[in-house]
């Protein structure tokens, strides 16, 4: 279908839109945010940074415009518009010094190229460590309930430890330890890895990088790890981070194999196994570099449309404002990753959304719109949010979270990160047929979405949550389109500088996508409706452990 088709395609479903007494969803202002927000002015939305300060004054004034009030924590006894953040902010000052021993021989190690080291969330001013052993720990993962333990009682302390990413199902086909077959568990996860890493008492983590189970190149890898680090402020923060943090390029570990007479493919053959047990490598990590930690503070925003029956209970609309800031250079020595498709595109949904409930028939329940920060340093503002929520989560009916929209044009069909099973998906099904579209179960399980977005602190908790995530049937195209721009968008722009806002985008889709998220909110919000997970889910016990404070 051609550009003047799809045109005459959008004014028909407005006009049908504002027959139905709906509200209508313009392209040109969502571009208009997406624009601003990514902007050069910007930089790239870095947290704790004059980014940050734009950003936050922004979103601020769109959603006083839209027509929200503040939903924020108290000033002066009244709301206020944002939610402080503390975190814990990390870089590495100057270059690491990084090496591997190979049978004596040392190997330098370039930051950003052969290996990507985080800068240290300990807190720990210097890092130093000198010859510390290597071991090969598999998939890293101790999952009792599967009966898996790649560490069998090893002992960790003061070693380095090597492992795979994803879990021991993507690459055996389901066939290993009944970890969901290709799509990932938490347990294949990064963030899982190096929790597990603390709980064993090991000096490291290098997490060997490939790009089909990571889901995303070494380019992503590079530009998410050697800049800014931001965690959550912990009483105990050892318990969750080992000293030195970091990846591998695939190349680097076959070395390292070679060196201890040893075959990558084939040590990976057996980590699928639950016989596996952790491989000593002859080989050693030194690691010299000072840290400048200290904690900040950013900030959550926060709008709010109380609701005109029962106020007390919420929907909640999230999305993270935050990108990767200013960072190392591409080849065109562009530094700032503006972050336009990842996450304005959600940010200037969450403004639209809230404009159309502000000037729409008042809910019963309040809704509430959430655009959190530091996302893309591990879900930090939601996580913050879920741990200290302005309004009870008890009571929270549903998260709807949206991350990433589509800007190649309307899609026939939609769907959510992961697999999850929940009565809130099924409510957004029901609305997506309502719209003339059909769910797609996510296409690419394997790449862990369902634990990469804003959603699943929430999920964690037990609060109903789905991340909506934008079709690959596209009118223009089919899948073979919606493929296509999605892998190209993963190689070329996906946490790279080239992520910029584009006046030939066709937002007509991000508009028709709004439809359904403001259906399906607007639907939970005007109901009594509790959706509640899957009698086999993870997350039903801690839903059903507040079911007395629902009424």
């Amino acid at each position: 279908m051609n550009r003047p088709a799809l045109a005459a395609l959008a004014l028909l479903s407005s006009t049908a839109a504002v027959a139905a007494g709906k509200p209508v969803f313009d392209p040109s202002r969502l571009s208009s945010h997406v624009r601003v927000l990514s902007s050069d002015d910007y930089e790239g939305r870095g947290p704790a940074t004059a980014g940050e300060t734009k950003s936050i004054a922004y979103i601020v004034a769109q959603m006083k415009a839209a027509g929200l009030q503040p939903g924020g924590s108290p000033v002066n006894g009244k709301r206020g518009w944002t939610q402080d953040v503390p975190l814990l902010r990390s870089s590495i000052e100057g270059a690491p010094k990084l090496s591997f021993d190979l049978g004596g021989r040392r190997q330098s190690l370039s930051q950003g190229e052969e290996i990507a080291v985080r800068a240290a969330l300990t807190g720990a001013k210097h890092v130093s460590i000198v010859d510390a052993p290597l071991v090969f720990v598999g998939y890293g993962v101790k999952a009792p309930e599967r009966n898996w333990d790649d560490f069998k009682g090893v002992d960790l302390h003061g070693k380095i430890m090597v492992v795979l990413v994803n879990d021991p199902d993507y690459e055996a086909g389901g066939s290993a330890g009944d970890f969901g077959g290709k799509a990932m568990t938490y347990y294949g996860r990064w963030t899982y890895k190096y929790e597990e890493a603390a709980r064993q008492g090991a000096a490291g983590v290098l997490v060997v990088h490939e790009t089909g189970p990571a889901s995303y190149g070494w380019a992503t890898v590079k530009n998410s790890n050697t800049n800014t680090m931001f965690d959550i402020v912990r009483q105990d923060p050892a318990a969750a981070h080992t000293p030195m943090e970091g990846w591998i390029q695939r190349d680097q570990a076959i070395a390292l194999f070679q060196a201890s007479g040893l075959d990558f493919e084939a040590m990976k053959r057996q980590a699928q196994s639950r016989d596996f047990r952790p491989v000593p490598l002859k080989a050693s990590f030194s690691a010299d570099y000072a840290v400048d930690s200290g904690i900040i503070t950013s900030h959550n925003v926060v709008g709010r449309v109380p609701g005109a029956k029962r106020p007390d209970e919420t929907v909640i609309y999230s999305a993270h404002w935050d990108h990767l800031g200013v960072g190392r250079p591409d080849a065109r020595g562009d530094r700032i990753y503006n972050g336009a498709v990842d996450n304005a595109t959600g940010v200037a949904a969450l403004i639209e959304v809230g404009r159309a409930f502000a000037h729409g028939p008042r809910p019963q329940r309040s809704v509430v719109f959430l655009a959190v920060t530091a996302e893309e340093k591990g879900l930090l503002g939601s996580e913050y949010y879920a741990s200290n929520p302005l309004y009870p989560l008890a009571t929270t009916a549903g998260v709807i979270n949206m991350d990433a929209l589509g800007v190649a044009g309307p899609a026939r069909n939609f769907s959510i990160s992961g697999s999850a099973k929940l009565g809130l998906l099924d409510d957004l099904v029901a609305e997506g047929r309502r719209e003339g579209r059909t769910f797609m179960p996510e296409p690419h399980p394997e790449n862990g979405g369902f634990y990469r977005s804003d959603h699943f602190p929430m999920a964690k908790r037990g609060v109903p949550a789905v991340s909506f995530e934008s079709g690959n049937d596209l009118v223009a195209g089919g899948t073979a389109a919606g493929e296509a721009a999605a892998k190209a968008y993963t190689r070329d722009r996906y946490h790279q500088p080239a992520d910029e806002w584009s006046a030939d985008w066709n937002l007509a889709g991000m508009a028709r996508d709004l439809d359904l998220v403001y259906a399906v909110g607007a639907r939970l919000a005007n109901s009594r409706e509790w959706p509640n997970w899957s009698a086999d889910s993870e997350f039903r016990a801690a839903r059903d452990a507040t079911a007395g404070q629902r009424r």
